[in-house]
């Protein structure tokens, strides 16, 4: 899930708003992930009602600090593990996103060698070598996810485009497809190129991979408490106690996996703003309706606008569809009321029927969104803090489902205190600029959604704000 940008030219033909509204009618509010009958039962796991002590305290119960827990109590058979998570498992990103597990952990090549050049080629490397190693957990621990390695296709809707696939493809990211060869991959009248990467993206049920982590977590020896916010972290002495409703939680060492909401560490908290995505997902599709758009190697697909819509298929052949339409709200702040917004929904099924014509008698089962944590890079980032006792990681920006695992065991890198490959990278070892505050905050990100849309609908060409971020580090290219 990507944020701060804008449409393609292509996606402002007509669409009747009747089609839209009936194939709304049945969309149920709420993450399809996370509806049972799709996902099964999640697990439960009880409240703190106590004081607590470990070795390590992991705050947040999401991929990041799944993996943080799960890869700990590998490294340190003996430890004393122990998580807490505000509400339940994965009831946040971890439970609502798109279910790519992309091997990129600069969010795409461009950002990483813009960003990073001279150490891009060896970030590749680690992405996929971390992209590798989650397939190998999944399969060790016999963990049901629908994990498919089927590939990522990236896809043209305009002119301005096709030339950025090429050059992807003269650099070695995946297969150039023209107009023909793309729509034989999947048949919209939009596609006019695509580029095809076979095995740098897989995808997953992304709240049954959140439910088997706790699940091997937990039989690792982890204790994992829900409905336990932590509501402080504070050193005392040689341990961190960590406060929550339940009682104090004291450890040895801290990993802050908290995502898109507040940080504990009042220096971190102007690093990241919370965008909020929107996403529909489809009753299952009939063999004729996959038929008619000829869909078979179950691809996660995205168009290359600066804001691009990205989709994919269900084991149960429900098309996800998301993107575009992300949005800011003044202030910063995580709210729920900001979930179910109507006007985003229309717009998306509106490009998705612009998208797939044939699929007109299609109708969406579930509606859902939720924050991104996004910072001024668009990847993540590091730190430590506490005399190198706690360890954080924010700022994923929507594709974190795979460099989460990294982003896990560099936390336990960073709390080991002894130099590793992957502390030694300039990514980890840098912070990107923090947002202003307001209002700034919020001129500045409309500005650039602003210039961003202009850009898509000139041929891709970036005006002066645009290239001022460019110049200073802080521009986004999907």
């Amino acid at each position: 899930m990507a944020p701060l940008l804008a449409v393609s030219i292509v996606f402002d033909r007509h669409i009747d708003d009747r089609l839209i509204t009936e194939a709304l009618a049945p969309a149920a509010f709420g993450s399809m992930w996370l509806d049972p009958q799709i996902s099964g039962e999640r697990p439960e796991f009880p409240r703190l009602t106590g004081p607590l002590s470990c070795d390590l305290l992991v705050v947040g119960g999401g991929y990041t600090g799944l993996w943080t827990a799960l890869h700990a109590a590998e490294r340190n058979p003996g430890a004393t593990i122990a998580l807490v998570e505000g509400e339940r498992v994965g009831w946040a990103a971890s439970g609502r996103n798109g279910g790519f597990v992309d091997a990129s952990l600069t969010h795409g090549a461009h950002n990483g060698k813009t960003r990073w050049p001279d150490e891009f080629d060896h970030l590749e490397k680690l992405g996929m070598a971390n992209l590798d190693g989650m397939q190998d957990d999944i399969e060790k621990y016999g963990m049901k996810v629908d994990w498919q390695r089927s590939g990522m296709l990236a896809v043209a809707t305009e002119p301005h485009q096709i030339p950025w696939l090429r050059d992807a493809a003269d650099d070695g990211e995946g297969a150039f497809l023209d107009a023909e060869q793309v729509r034989a991959q999947v048949n919209s009248p939009t596609y006019q190129a695509g580029l095809f990467s076979a095995d740098s993206c897989a995808i997953v049920n992304p709240a049954r991979l959140v439910f088997e982590l706790a699940r091997v977590c937990a039989e690792k020896g982890v204790t994992i408490y829900e409905h336990t916010p932590a509501l402080k972290v504070t050193r005392e002495g040689s341990r961190v106690s960590a406060q929550t409703p339940g009682g104090a939680v004291t450890a040895q060492r801290v990993v802050l996996a908290t995502n898109v909401f507040p940080s504990l560490l009042r220096r971190n908290r102007l690093h990241t703003v919370p965008v909020y995505d929107y996403v529909l997902g489809t009753q299952p599709l009939t063999p004729e309706q996959l038929d008619s758009i000829s869909w078979q190697g179950r691809q996660g697909i995205s168009d290359t606008a600066n804001q691009f819509h990205y989709y994919r298929l269900s084991a149960d052949n429900r098309i996800l569809w998301g993107g575009y339409d992300a949005a800011y709200y003044y202030g910063r702040k995580v709210d729920p009321n900001r979930e179910d917004r109507p006007s985003s929904f229309r717009k998306i099924a509106r490009h998705f029927f612009i998208t797939f014509p044939q699929l007109s008698d299609v109708r969406f089962s579930h509606r859902w969104s939720g924050p991104i944590d996004t910072n001024t890079r668009f990847c993540a980032h590091w730190g430590l803090a506490g005399r190198g006792r706690i360890a954080y990681v924010n700022g994923f920006t929507g594709l974190g489902v795979g460099a989460a695992r990294f982003a896990a065991d560099v936390c336990l890198d960073l709390l080991d205190g002894q130099p590793t490959e992957r502390t030694e990278l300039e990514m980890v070892r840098r912070k990107p600029l923090p947002f202003p505050p307001e209002p700034l905050a919020s001129a500045g990100i409309q500005a650039t959604r602003w210039s961003l849309d202009r850009a898509d609908h000139h041929g891709g060409r970036r005006n002066l704000l645009l290239r001022t971020l460019d110049r200073m580090g802080l521009g986004f290219d999907s």
